[in-house]
């Protein structure tokens, strides 16, 4: 070709694109790579949490004391504000901020975070926006800084996964490779800001991980490791919390009575932990419903919060409530607060103080939260057995340990996480049995009553289901008509609303509803569905009008695998199992399977549902 010939743009740039896109494409299948972008995660998300943090600092003093300084020991009580009484504002004034950089850059950014990250891991394919990290981390830190009520964790887990999205995202890497970015970035996230590697890891392996194989362990491994790692050379290679090794050691010599006494805790805990999560959300509906306005919300609710500090501190010389809590706790592991009603004072307290920093518009964690409450719960537990029996001592640095644990386990769902954490914290085996008793019953009790964590809630309060386990591949190859536990009726279309709930009157279970016209099937209620429209006031409403006619036909026989071939490739979330495919009466339905039905079965994840893409 002679060389004044000019190539066309169009061509130059489908060259580019092969060019690069082979590159990548190589890049994506090297595992070592994938490793190295693991390794990367953990320094941006260790250097993250010594960032936020120094950023704390700084809006408290700014805050509290008019000062542009990043000076801030959380495990000490703060000094009185200089503002006497106008204290009461700063959170008002915090709020005010938040809510508008919430509202205008980043919604995602609202709340306690975790459960936007695991929102984007199952319903938004790994997708974070870059943005998230920045209002993420300034957002928190105002509502902390300013006094809130809330947690630094949450907002530093949300922050190491939008990292590990925003990069993979860059590098259009496969989904399962983004996945665990984001899982990596999560555990590394906490693993930095606590100096609990293994914890951080578990955490990503409980929440986070949608597999959980070498391929996708192994980088989060990595990620936590040298998050943990990048901590220790900007804040020192200690515990969070100094826990005194000669009352922990006291659990070397455990009796039966000393288990009987963990076993009331886990169970004392556990209540505790289902109300904690119950407030929260309580607390935000009210607010919502008789506060419309964002910031006539922020306004009143951050107003009680400061009113709530400002009385505790003059009161008794100290804030407590405020902020991430961390000196309170603090004083129970050092046996400085010894009056059992004061701490369940705190306990209230803070409880509420939390609830209104969320439910008013703030951003931040609730792991936090959960030490504090887990902390004076067991300090006060430890007092009052210790007074009530006096023969029996239990150390209240004891207690705050298994309270910590067990409140964990209890609210967020993270049994294992909590209890290996509060271990790596106190450095002393000793003390793990204990903790597995109470993080175990504390979650079992909440269990009880509700399957949803304070993390899920939040998401299937929107209608997104999270499966609480990952399991192989062995459910794929059982038949899918081990699914039909939903019973069906089949009603006409002209059939009512009022119809339906007379026929449903003698019966134990909602069932899922196919329409039928003639002898044909046209239309399908789903169960969850038919739940929603009872509560409604549409009683006369043709019944064709609710259902949707977006199914797929799949024979009775055909294994699981199949079926969620099929329902990815037409984009459905019901099918009917049918002994014809397609149908040729309504009598050849056998059952209506829905994509919550497959979640409860095989605990899938939802991405494993979406139509499939190639990378993003």
């Amino acid at each position: 070709m002679p060389e004044n010939i000019p190539i066309a743009p169009e061509v130059l740039t489908h060259v580019i694109e092969r060019e690069v896109g082979g590159w990548q494409g190589k890049l994506r299948h090297n595992p070592l790579f994938h490793l190295l972008l693991a390794f990367f995660v953990g320094i941006i998300a260790g250097l993250g949490a010594v960032a936020f943090r120094r950023l704390i600092g700084l809006m408290h003093n700014l805050f509290f004391f008019g000062q542009w300084s990043f000076s801030f020991n959380a495990l000490k009580h703060s000094d009185a504000s200089i503002w006497g009484a106008g204290i009461i504002l700063a959170p008002v004034i915090g709020g005010l901020i938040v809510v508008w950089l919430v509202r205008n850059f980043a919604p995602e950014a609202k709340g306690h975070g975790v459960p936007e990250v695991m929102d984007a891991i199952y319903y938004k394919r790994g997708v974070i926006r870059p943005a998230v990290v920045l209002i993420k981390a300034l957002a928190s830190a105002i509502t902390i800084g300013s006094g809130g009520s809330v947690g630094r964790e949450g907002p530093i887990i949300q922050m190491g996964a939008a990292f590990g999205s925003s990069l993979s995202q860059w590098l259009r890497l496969h989904e399962w490779q983004r996945l665990g970015l984001i899982a990596a970035g999560a555990g590394a996230g906490i693993a930095a800001t606590f100096n609990t590697p293994v914890g951080g890891i578990l955490f990503a392996v409980e929440l986070m991980l949608v597999e959980v194989s070498a391929r996708t362990l192994v980088p989060v491994m990595i990620a936590t490791g040298t998050a943990t790692f990048v901590s220790r050379l900007f804040l020192g290679n200690h515990p969070s919390f100094v826990i005194p090794a000669s009352i922990i050691a006291s659990t070397a010599h455990e009796t039966v009575a000393d288990y009987v006494a963990y076993v009331v805790f886990g169970l004392l805990v556990g209540g505790v932990g289902l109300l904690f999560t119950n407030t929260l959300y309580w607390t935000e509906d009210f607010l919502e419903k008789w506060l419309k306005n964002a910031y006539l919300r922020t306004i009143l609710g951050m107003a009680a919060v400061g009113l709530t500090m400002y009385l505790v501190q003059r009161c008794t010389g100290h804030y407590y409530v405020e902020g991430v809590g961390y000196a309170t706790v603090q004083n129970v592991l050092e046996s400085t607060l010894l009056n059992p009603g004061f701490l369940l004072l705190l306990l209230v307290l803070k409880v509420f103080s939390f609830a209104v920093t969320l439910g008013s518009g703030g951003s931040g964690g609730v792991f936090s939260p959960s030490l504090f409450l887990g902390a004076v719960l067991g300090g006060a537990f430890a007092a009052l057995v210790s007074h009530w029996i006096p023969d029996y001592q239990m150390g209240m640095a004891v207690g705050a340990a298994l309270g910590m644990a067990g409140m964990v386990g209890a609210s967020t769902g993270a049994a294992v996480t909590g209890a290996v954490m509060i271990f790596e914290m106190t450095n002393d085996y000793h003390i793990i049995i204990p903790l597995i008793v109470v993080s175990g019953l504390a979650f079992g009790v909440r269990r009880l009553f509700t399957r949803e964590s304070i993390y899920t809630r939040k998401l299937i309060r929107r209608g997104h289901f999270i499966p609480e386990a990952r399991h192989s591949n062995l459910y794929l190859m059982r038949p899918a008509a081990q699914l039909i536990e939903t019973p069906m009726v089949r009603l006409r279309g002209d059939r009512t609303l009022e119809d339906l709930q007379k026929i449903l009157l003698h019966r134990r279970e909602l069932p899922h509803v196919l329409i039928i016209e003639g002898t044909m099937p046209l239309a399908v209620i789903p169960a969850h569905r038919v739940a929603e429209i009872l509560r409604r006031e549409i009683r006369h409403v043709p019944l064709s009008d609710l259902a949707s006619t977006d199914w797929v036909a799949v024979r009775d026989d055909s294994q699981l695998y199949d079926l969620v071939a099929r329902l990815r490739a037409c984009a459905c979330e019901t099918a009917l199992l049918c002994k014809k495919d397609p149908p040729e009466h309504h009598e050849d339905v056998v059952a209506v399977v829905t994509v919550e039905d497959i979640l409860s079965y095989a605990s899938l994840p939802q991405v494993l549902l979406r139509p499939e893409r190639g990378p993003q």
